[in-house]
């Protein structure tokens, strides 16, 4: 069996696991995931194909610590390959001249209150894979973005986490 004929099983299992999902990015999301891809198809692969050689080089595989490490990096990596290119053949580029501002939805910035403290966050409802709470961007599966999705400036919401129930006003709605 090949190995593109082996890639391909993988990533069609991926797929099947996954529910052949849309995942709606932004090119911006899009570009990161192709980059990502490319540095493992790349660069990872030549580094431990490099490592596996060398093992080989240091003679009997059947006891080789460094050979078996080098084989596992690469079945993880391959694993991880073939995860990012299941995640492109689901991905779909989102037209964000298309985003209002009358109602929460994703690529919006949602300023919002906790109404228990007062404090307030302004959050860009992204996708999961463009997600980094160090950013502000909030995936849109979160409990948080689920409640927000469709609501108004005004609008009142709870959300339960962890710690409880969360209540939060809609302050205001940007791109």
């Amino acid at each position: 069996m090949s190995k593109l004929t082996i890639e391909l099983r993988t990533i069609n299992f991926i797929q099947n696991i996954m529910g052949n999902n849309v995942t709606y990015v932004t090119k911006v999301g899009l570009k990161k995931i192709q980059d990502e891809l490319d540095q493992l198809q790349n660069i990872e692969r030549a580094k431990i194909s490099k490592a596996i050689g060398e093992a080989i080089e240091k003679g009997d595989i059947s006891e080789n610590a460094e050979y078996d490490a080098a084989k596992d990096a690469q079945g993880m990596l391959e694993a991880k390959i073939a995860k990012l290119q299941g995640l492109l053949s689901t991905c779909r580029i989102i037209d964000e001249s298309q985003i209002g501002t009358s109602k929460v939805q994703m690529l919006n910035k949602v300023r919002i209150k906790n109404i228990n403290n007062g404090a307030e966050v302004t959050y860009t409802l992204v996708s999961e894979t463009e997600a980094n709470l160090r950013e502000g961007k909030l995936s849109i599966h979160t409990p948080i973005a689920k409640a927000l999705i469709g609501k108004k400036v005004g609008d009142k919401v709870e959300v339960q986490v962890p710690a409880g129930i969360m209540k939060f006003e809609i302050l205001d709605i940007s791109i």
